[in-house]
């Protein structure tokens, strides 16, 4: 029998740590506590409607699509107990849901669970960065390359555990960014204040 995947070990693992944290903790999205993350995750793999405003909030967070996903969101939150949200972001998406799909689970799931874990897990005090295994890195490695692309500056991102690995991308004099696979794509999704790297 073959070992979970990424995305999936990293959603129990989420799922585990909302449990034991209760709804009320803080996270490193901007006002946003567990409950709201356990939404955000409950919303995305069972509303398709609310999609589109995940894909282009990050270049119009306040365009019409975004309002719709946070709507649908705060809606989840409020008039659905904590604990049956745990337990949706535990039991994954129905089986019709498009992030279900195999393709689909392969590019974007992975980070999506490894980020919003490290999310829960660096707003906590005394938190340390995690060992993940070498095949789990190279597997964020190629998600940092595909991050990489939405990148408006040149970068040249270098792996710190991996000898003579990089990332160019853009033209021009870039900025380099030096660091585990796993804080290069936190780095790269804008949790630049948790994000263990070094920049030059």
């Amino acid at each position: 029998m073959s070992e979970p995947s990424l995305a999936v070990r990293e959603r129990a693992s989420l799922a585990s740590l909302l449990e034991k944290l209760g709804p009320d903790a803080p996270t490193c999205c901007e006002g946003w506590t567990t409950a709201h993350l356990a939404a955000h995750v409950v919303v995305r793999d069972s509303r398709p409607d609310a999609m589109p405003g995940f894909g282009v909030e990050r270049f119009w967070a306040a365009g019409p699509l975004s309002r719709w996903s946070h709507h649908v969101e705060d809606r989840t939150r409020t008039g659905t107990p904590y604990p049956e949200l745990v337990a949706r972001v535990r039991s994954g998406p129905p089986a019709w849901s498009p992030v279900r799909l195999p393709a689909v689970d392969r590019m974007v799931n992975g980070s999506e669970f490894v980020i919003h874990h490290e999310d829960v897990r660096r707003a906590q005090p005394g938190w340390a960065p995690r060992a993940l295994p070498l095949p789990d890195q190279d597997e964020l490695w190629r998600l940092v390359t595909g991050f990489a692309r939405l990148s408006r500056r040149p970068l040249v991102l270098r792996r710190s555990d991996a000898t003579g690995v990089e990332h160019r991308v853009g033209s021009g004099t870039p900025r380099t960014v030096t660091g585990e696979p796993l804080e290069l794509l936190l780095w790269l999704s804008g949790r630049r204040s948790v994000a263990r790297v070094d920049v030059s």
